[in-house]
């Protein structure tokens, strides 16, 4: 579904949260073969034993492309993606973990370009027991309404 939502129409404090999405086993190993990343942590079940988790854990990088995806259920028209800041991930995802997102506006600034403002998203992921396992800053480049001719009303 497409969208325009202007930078005015975004008010600081809106929050909404996303469906779920359980992380299988197939996703570790598929995610593994895209980015080359076979580290045991991920892929190996009896090295992970003698670790912390004492499990494989999924990629940082596959929760955090999850946990964006599952948050892009419009296609705005007014905006992009300017880029993510403060990426961490305070506890690990396992295999069958399911996740869902929340995104909060938490604020806008005018932008160096002409007609142009930036909204900052907090995106915060959390596990099934309601434990923070991602969370990072999404910037948003968003076309201002009085720049692009777009009806006030």
């Amino acid at each position: 579904m497409a969208v325009k939502i202007y930078y005015e129409d975004f008010i600081v404090d809106d929050r909404r949260v996303t469906t779920g999405r359980t992380i299988t086993e197939a996703d570790i190993v598929l995610h593994a073969g895209q980015t080359g990343d076979f580290y045991p942590h991920h892929m190996d079940a009896e090295w992970c034993k003698a670790q912390p988790f004492k499990k494989r854990i999924a990629h940082g990088t596959l929760i955090f492309s999850v946990g964006v995806g599952l948050t892009a259920g419009v296609i705005n028209e007014a905006a992009m993606t300017y880029g993510y800041e403060r990426l961490r991930f305070p506890a690990p995802v396992f295999i069958n973990d399911t996740i869902t997102a929340t995104v909060t506006i938490k604020s806008k600034r005018d932008h160096k370009r002409p007609g142009y403002g930036i909204v900052s998203e907090l995106v915060e992921v959390y596990n099934q027991q309601q434990q923070l396992v991602m969370v990072c800053e999404h910037l948003l480049l968003v076309q201002k309404k009085e720049q692009h001719g777009a009806d006030p009303a």
